[in-house]
C-alpha cells in the first residue's frame, strides 16, 4: 500500500521534504475486514457444482445505492438505492459499538425519488424534494407526506446550517426561504423572469449566495438527411450573474468574477472557495471570493499545455477544513494525482510558500473529504500496479501539514470509494465493489477495523461464486506503448476447443475498467450484462486504452491531438491480444462500446473491416467535427484535438462517418432519442450515410424513444441485452455452426 509521511523542511526551506515510508506495506496497518478475506476466499475457488445460469430479468434486478447522507446523532444512514431507473430511500442503524442493522425501505415510489434528500435536526425524519414540494418520512418507516403543497414548483431546496429553514427556488424564478417548525416564509428575491439557482447558505445562516440570470439558449437543427419534419435541438449555457443577499431579505451585492461558480466551501461567515476552469482546458484556479470586500483573489492554479485531465467525478477541487486553517485539493503537478494542503493563512500570503503534498507514488489519489474534526481528510486512491483496486485512505494533518501521516483503513480484492465522514468523526460510510458483488454501501471505523455492509444490493437468486474474475492482462499498441487491459474466461471453458470473444471499449474517454464490478451505474449495467455472455461461452476482453484514468497524467493524455488515433487502435488490437490464446477463435470476434466506446467501435469496423465479424455501437460520436459544433461539446472537443480548420487531419481520422464506405461486417446502432451526451443526430447521420453507401444489408438501428445516454429504464434495458445477446449468437456462434 501507498503509506507516506512528511516530518522534516527541506534544508533549503523551499518546502517540506517526503519521506516514503515504502510502497507497499508488508505488515498490515489495521485489522484486516473478515469480508474481504470472504471474499477472496471465494475468488480462488471455482464452484463445486454447476453454477445456476444469470437471466436478463436479473440483471434488470441488480440494484445500485447512492447519496449516502449520515443522520446528525451518527446513528443512522440513508441513502438512494435505485433499479432500472426508480430510486427510492433507505435508511440503515449503525450502532455505537459498529454494529449495522439491515437497511429498510422508507419510500416506496413507483416513479421513484431523485437526490437532495437530507435529515431533521432531531436525527426523527428524511426530508426529500418530490413532486414539485418537499415532503418527509420517519426515518423509522410509515406513510411519507408533503410537508407543503403549492401550485408552483419548488426545486433546489437546500436546508439550513442549524437545520431550521430551507431555501428554495420557487418557479423557477424567485428564492425563498422557509422555516420548517412553522411554515413561515418569505421571498427573499423576486427574479422578475430572471432563473435563478445555485443556493448556498453562509455558515452563520445569515446570507445566501445564489446565481441569477443563468440562460440556455435552443438551437434547432433540420439537416438536409433527416428532413425538415423532425427537428433536432441543442443547447447553449450561458452563466449569469453571483450576488449574496441577506437570508431574511434586503439589498443582494454583486460577487464579482463568481458567476457562473458556486462556493465550494466556506473559510468563515464572509469568504468562500470557488474553483473555474478556462473554457480551453488548460487552466485550473482555485480562488477565495471575500464577500465583504467584494474581491476575488487566487490561491492555486494548475496549468497544462494539452489539458486538465482529471474528471470530475474524481471531486479534485478546492475543500475548506470545516474550521476554515486548510483547504485541501488534488492536483496532478507530478503527473499523478495527489492531495495537496494549503494552510489558509499562508495561502493568502503566497511569498510564504505553496501547497504541502500529502500523497506521492505512481498512483491516483481521487474523492477527499475532511473530517468534521478537521484533523483528517479520507480519500480513496488505487496503488502502484493496481489500476483496479481502490482502497480507503486517511491523511492525518493534526496541527501541522508538515507532519501528516497517512494510513490505508482498507484492503483486499475490490474497489472501495467516496468516503464520507460521520457528524462525530469516528466513522466512514463508503461505496465497495468487488468480482462477486455489485455496487454496495458499506461502513468503517476511522481507525480501521472490520467494515459493516449496510446494503446488499444483488438479487438474492443470483449465485455470486458464478460470476468470473478479472484478470489483469497486457499488449503492445500501435507504437509499442503497453496497453493494459481486463481478461475474463469463462469458469470451466474447455481450453481445447476455441470460443468465440468479444472485446468491450468503455466509454467516457477518461474512464477505466476495475477488478470487478464497475463503480458506476452507467456502467455496472455492462459489467452485468458480460457476466451474462461468459455463462453463455464467451470470453470478453476490456482494454484500458490511452486516455483511460487509473494510469496517470500521461496515459490520460495521450489522446492530446490525436483522438481517433493510436487511442482507437489501442482499443482494437485488443483483437491480437484474443487470437495469442489457443482456446479464442481469431475468426469468430465481436466488438461493441457504449458513447466514446461506441466511436472506437465505429472506427475498429471501418478501419479494420474484415479483424471483427460483428460490431455494436451504442450511441457513439459518428464524426468529431459534428460534436464541435455542438455548443454544449465544442470545449471539450478543441481542448484535445482543436478545431477542424486548425487540425483537419485530425478531425478526419476522428469521423468513423468519412470511411463507413469500407464496412464489410454486421453492425448494430442503438441509440435513445434523448441523448444530450452524444445526440441522437449523430446515428441519423450514420445510417443515412450507410444506406448511401449501399451498405444498409448489413446494419441494424434500433430507437429508444426518450431514452437518455446511459440506458436505465426497464424496457430498454431487457430489449438492449435480448438484442445484443441475439446479434452475436446470430454472428459469432450460429454462423459457424457452434
Amino acid at each position: 500500500m501507498w503509506l507516506l509521511r512528511y516530518d522534516s523542511m527541506d534544508s533549503s526551506g523551499g518546502g517540506y521534504t517526503a519521506v516514503v515510508m515504502r510502497a507497499f506495506s508488508v505488515a498490515l496497518v489495521f485489522a484486516v475486514s473478515t469480508y474481504f478475506a470472504y471474499a477472496a476466499q471465494r475468488s480462488s475457488q471455482a464452484p463445486a457444482r454447476d453454477a445456476q445460469a444469470l437471466t436478463i430479468e436479473q440483471l434488470i434486478d441488480i440494484r445500485h445505492p447512492s447519496n449516502a447522507v449520515w443522520s446528525p446523532d451518527a446513528r443512522r444512514v440513508a441513502f438512494l438505492s435505485e433499479r432500472a431507473g426508480i430510486a427510492n430511500i433507505y435508511v440503515a442503524s449503525v450502532e455505537p459499538n459498529g454494529r449495522v442493522a439491515g437497511a429498510q425501505a422508507i419510500t416506496r415510489f413507483a416513479d421513484g425519488v431523485s437526490g437532495g434528500l437530507f435529515w431533521s435536526s432531531d436525527s426523527q425524519r428524511v426530508y426529500f424534494p418530490r413532486l414539485g414540494d418537499l415532503w418527509q418520512v420517519t426515518a423509522a418507516g410509515g406513510e411519507p407526506a408533503a410537508v407543503w403543497t403549492t401550485p408552483q414548483p419548488e426545486s433546489t431546496i437546500v436546508l439550513s446550517p442549524d437545520g431550521s429553514r430551507v431555501a428554495f427556488v420557487r418557479n423557477g424564478t424567485d428564492l425563498v426561504v422557509r422555516a420548517l417548525a412553522d411554515g413561515k416564509e418569505s421571498v427573499v428575491v423576486r427574479g422578475d423572469g430572471k432563473a435563478v439557482a445555485g443556493i448556498t447558505w453562509s455558515p452563520d445562516g445569515s446570507r445566501i449566495v445564489y446565481n441569477i440570470g443563468a440562460t440556455t439558449i435552443r438551437h434547432e437543427q433540420t439537416p438536409e438527411y433527416s428532413g425538415a419534419k423532425i427537428i433536432y435541438t441543442i443547447s447553449e449555457r450561458r452563466a449569469g450573474e453571483s450576488l449574496i443577499v441577506p437570508a431574511s431579505g434586503g439589498t443582494a451585492s454583486p460577487l464579482p468574477g463568481v458567476a457562473g461558480a458556486a462556493p465550494r466551501g466556506w473559510i468563515d461567515k464572509t469568504r468562500f472557495v470557488i474553483d473555474r476552469q478556462s473554457s480551453d482546458y488548460k487552466r485550473r484556479t482555485i480562488s477565495v471570493a471575500d464577500t465583504g470586500a467584494g474581491a476575488l483573489k487566487t490561491l492555486q492554479e494548475d496549468v497544462d499545455d494539452k489539458f486538465w485531465s482529471i474528471p470530475g467525478g474524481a471531486d479534485p477541487g478546492a475543500q475548506p477544513s470545516p474550521d476554515g486553517k486548510w483547504i485541501a485539493f488534488i492536483s496532478d503537478r507530478d503527473g499523478w494525482d495527489h492531495l495537496y494542503v494549503i494552510p489558509v493563512a499562508r495561502g493568502l500570503q503566497p511569498s510564504d510558500g505553496g501547497a504541502v503534498q500529502l500523497t506521492k507514488g505512481a498512483f491516483e489519489v481521487w474523492r477527499p473529504s475532511w473530517s468534521p474534526d478537521s484533523t483528517r481528510i479520507a480519500f480513496d486512491a488505487n496503488e502502484p500496479g493496481r489500476p483496479g483496486d481502490r482502497h480507503l485512505g486517511i491523511a492525518t494533518i493534526g496541527q501541522d501539514p508538515a507532519r501528516a501521516t497517512v494510513t490505508a483503513i482498507t484492503s483486499g480484492k475490490g474497489t472501495n470509494i467516496a468516503p464520507v465522514w460521520s457528524p462525530d468523526s469516528k466513522r466512514l460510510v463508503y461505496q465497495h465493489t468487488d468480482p462477486h458483488n455489485s455496487a454496495d454501501l458499506w461502513v468503517i471505523e476511522a481507525a480501521g477495523g472490520t467494515p459493516a455492509r449496510i446494503s446488499d444490493s444483488m438479487p438474492a437468486e443470483v449465485d455470486r461464486a458464478a460470476f468470473v474474475e478479472p484478470e489483469l492482462v497486457s499488449y503492445a499498441g500501435p507504437d509499442g506503448q503497453t496497453v493494459p487491459a481486463w481478461l475474463f474466461v469463462p469458469q470451466n471453458l474447455d481450453r481445447a476447443r476455441k470460443h468465440p470473444a468479444v472485446v468491450w471499449i468503455h466509454g467516457d474517454g477518461t474512464n477505466q475498467s476495475y477488478d470487478g464490478w464497475h463503480v458506476q451505474r452507467n456502467y455496472a449495467v455492462y459489467y452485468s450484462f458480460h457476466q451474462y455472455l461468459l455463462q453463455k461461452g464467451y470470453v470478453v476482453i476490456a482494454p484500458d486504452y490511452r486516455g483511460s484514468i487509473g494510469y496517470g497524467r500521461a496515459w490520460r493524455q495521450g489522446v492530446y491531438m490525436d483522438v481517433g488515433g493510436k487511442d482507437a487502435k489501442d482499443a482494437w488490437m485488443a483483437a491480437n491480444y484474443l487470437k495469442s490464446l489457443p482456446y479464442v477463435d481469431g475468426e469468430r470476434l465481436g466488438v461493441w462500446g457504449l458513447s466514446y466506446g461506441g466511436f472506437f467501435t465505429l472506427i475498429a469496423a471501418t478501419d479494420q473491416p474484415t479483424l471483427y465479424r460483428a460490431a455494436v455501437n451504442v450511441a457513439g460520436v459518428a464524426d468529431y467535427a459534428m460534436y464541435y459544433e455542438d455548443p454544449y461539446h465544442g470545449g471539450w472537443t478543441a481542448s484535445r484535438i482543436g478545431t477542424p480548420q486548425q487540425n483537419p487531419k485530425v478531425f478526419a481520422q476522428a469521423s468513423p462517418l468519412s470511411h463507413v464506405d469500407r464496412l464489410q461486417r454486421p453492425l448494430l446502432v442503438l441509440h435513445g432519442t434523448s441523448d444530450v451526451n452524444v445526440p441522437y443526430l449523430h446515428s441519423v447521420r450514420l445510417i443515412d450515410e450507410l444506406l448511401k453507401k449501399g451498405k444498409g444489408e448489413l446494419v441494424s438501428f434500433m430507437t429508444y424513444p426518450g431514452e437518455f445516454h446511459y440506458f436505465t429504464r426497464e424496457h430498454v434495458l431487457r430489449d438492449a441485452w435480448q438484442r445484443v445477446e441475439d446479434f452475436f449468437d446470430a454472428n459469432l456462434k450460429r454462423a459457424t455452426g457452434s
